[in-house]
């Protein structure tokens, strides 16, 4: 998975994510995003690792403004929506290693990431989480993911707050050093 390390370099690496622009909560306050805070650390990924990329995309987009599209999320969350995405990974069988991004929201991931993993055969797939937060951490978001994702093996994943995604380049090197080591034993 590191580009350096030429026993990864036969593995191949997706780096799935779910990341929203607009308005949005960080570091206490509404800001507008052109770029939202998980797709920021997506593709700092995809630069250290060379993987590629594939973003969740629901059909019916989110609002734009945070506190609708928080009740939105809520919604969702209470009815156990899957929301209809725009497309899937063709052949997601050639991946090894999926490495799975998203804000959490509500203590969880948001309900696109679930309508991604349950329209994806995962099976035998290691998947290493990675979220942005404003205090929440993971949330629960691993143990829903190994629910739902019981036949593939889920690794240590990394919460980063969103006012330090800009920053966490070594958090997420240090992470992925960790992923490597975790493959190779």
């Amino acid at each position: 998975m590191n580009r350096e390390n030429s026993k990864e370099k036969s593995r191949k690496c997706l780096i799935v994510y779910f990341s929203r622009s607009g308005k949005n909560y960080v570091g206490g306050q509404i800001v507008d995003l052109t770029v939202g805070n998980t797709e920021v650390v997506a593709k700092t990924i995809q630069e250290k690792t060379g993987g590629d990329l594939f973003r969740i995309e629901p059909v019916q987009k989110y609002p734009n403004e945070y506190i609708a599209t928080t009740e939105v999320a809520k919604e969702e969350l209470r009815t156990k929506a899957r929301p209809e995405l725009a497309r899937s990974v063709k052949d997601i069988r050639s991946y090894d290693l999926i490495l799975l991004g998203y804000p959490c929201w509500w203590g969880t991931k948001p309900m696109p990431v679930f309508s991604f993993l349950e329209g994806h055969d995962l099976s035998g797939k290691i998947i290493a989480p990675f979220c942005t937060h404003e205090g929440s951490g993971l949330g629960q978001s691993i143990s829903d993911l190994q629910e739902t994702c019981p036949k593939s093996t889920i690794l240590e994943g990394i919460a980063i707050r969103g006012n330090d995604v800009k920053n966490a380049q070594g958090l997420v090197t240090s992470w992925l050093h960790d992923i490597d080591r975790a493959m190779n034993t």
